[in-house]
C-alpha cells in the first residue's frame, strides 16, 4: 500500500467517478482502475461498489476512507512541515455553521499564503454536517457553538466521533434586523417586542433539531418562523419581511453589507440572554496543516479586535 494509492481513493471518493478522479490525477482511467483493484486485492475489502452511474463507498470501504484520510492529511502536515519540495497543492478545507467572521477569517487565511497552487474549501452547512465533515477528515476545522440548550448533546457527539472542542470566544446574543426595521432605533430588544414579527433560523436535519440549531432559544415556539439555509436569503427576509435573527453580535460588515444592524437583546426569566460559546472542532491527535494554523490564527484575532465590550475572548 502506497500513500499514492491512498490520493486515489480519496480523490475517487470525492468525485464519485474513476473517470473524473482519473482527470484530476492526471492519469489513464485504465491505470487509476488498475491501482483501485490493487489495494483491494492487498486490504481483502472492496472498496468501491461499481455501476454505470459511477462509484460508491461499500461500508467496508467507508471505514477505509476514514483511516487513509486521517494518515494522508497527517502526511501532507508532515510534508508541509519538514519538506523540501514547494510545489505541491496546498490543501485546507474548513466547515462552518453560518457566520461571517468564519468567512472572513478564511479569506485572510487565503490572501497571507504563499503563492502557488491551492485546492481550497469552506463549507457553511448544517450543525450535523459541520460535525461529519471533520469527524470523517472531510474537513479539517469545524467551527460551531455551544450553549446550555445543545452542550450536553454536542459533547456526547464529540466524544463519539472523537473530536476535540476549543474555545474562540464567549458572546451575548444580539437581535439582528435591518436599518429600516420598526425596531432599529432602540438600544435594546426583548423576547416580548420581537413577537410580531418573524424569526429567521437555519434550517437543520435529523433528530433532536433543537439541539442543533445555531441560534439561542430554538425551543421557544415562535408566533412566526422562517427556515432557510442560505445566509444571503436571511438578508433579504430580513428587509423583505422585516425579519430578524437572534445571533452573536460580531458581524463583519465588509461581507455582509452595512444595511444591517445588531442590537442587544434582552433577556428575561422565560427567555434568557444565554452565553453562545463559539470555537473550533477537530479530529483528536490531529497535526494541524500550516493552511489550519494560520486560520486558526486569523479567526481569533478577528474575533478579538471586534469582540463587544462584554464579550470573552479565549486565548488558548
Amino acid at each position: 500500500m502506497t500513500l499514492q494509492q491512498i490520493n486515489y481513493i480519496i480523490t475517487v471518493a470525492e468525485t464519485g467517478s474513476l473517470n473524473k478522479a482519473a482527470e484530476q490525477l492526471f492519469i489513464s482511467q485504465p491505470a487509476l482502475t488498475r491501482a483501485v483493484n490493487e489495494l483491494e486485492k492487498e486490504t481483502g475489502i472492496i472498496i468501491f461498489n461499481r455501476s454505470g452511474r459511477g462509484v460508491t463507498l461499500t461500508a467496508d470501504g467507508t471505514e477505509f476512507l476514514l483511516y487513509a484520510r486521517q494518515l494522508y492529511q497527517q502526511y501532507n502536515a508532515i510534508l508541509e512541515k519538514y519538506g523540501t519540495e514547494k510545489n505541491d497543492k496546498k490543501r485546507f478545507c474548513v466547515s462552518t455553521q453560518h457566520y461571517s467572521f468564519a468567512v472572513k477569517a478564511f479569506i485572510e487565511t487565503v490572501k497571507k499564503a504563499d503563492p502557488g497552487k491551492y485546492d481550497l474549501a469552506i463549507r457553511e452547512t448544517t450543525t450535523r454536517n459541520v460535525i461529519f465533515d471533520v469527524s470523517t477528515l472531510r474537513s479539517e476545522i469545524g467551527i460551531l457553538y455551544l450553549s446550555d440548550i445543545n452542550r450536553k448533546v454536542m459533547t456526547k457527539l464529540f466524544k463519539q466521533n472523537s473530536l476535540e472542542f476549543f474555545k474562540l470566544i464567549i458572546c451575548k446574543a444580539y437581535v439582528y434586523i435591518w436599518r429600516g426595521h420598526p425596531l432599529a432605533k432602540k438600544k435594546s430588544i426583548k423576547f416580548a417586542e420581537l413577537e410580531e414579527f418573524p424569526c429567521i433560523s437555519f434550517e437543520q436535519d435529523g433528530n433532536n433539531v433543537y439541539c442543533f440549531a445555531e441560534e439561542i432559544l430554538s425551543t421557544n415556539e415562535y408566533m412566526r418562523a422562517i427556515k432557510t439555509s442560505d445566509r444571503a436569503t436571511i438578508l433579504n427576509l430580513m428587509v423583505g419581511l422585516n425579519g430578524y435573527v437572534i445571533c452573536p453580535g460580531i458581524i463583519c460588515e465588509e461581507l455582509s453589507g452595512n444595511e444591517y444592524i445588531a442590537i442587544p437583546y434582552e433577556g428575561d426569566a422565560e427567555n434568557p440572554n444565554l452565553a453562545m460559546e463559539f470555537g473550533y472542532i477537530v479530529k483528536k491527535n490531529s497535526i494541524l496543516t500550516k493552511m489550519g494554523e494560520s486560520y486558526i490564527k486569523e479567526i481569533r484575532s478577528y474575533l478579538h479586535e471586534h469582540a463587544k465590550e462584554e464579550d470573552i475572548p479565549v486565548n488558548v
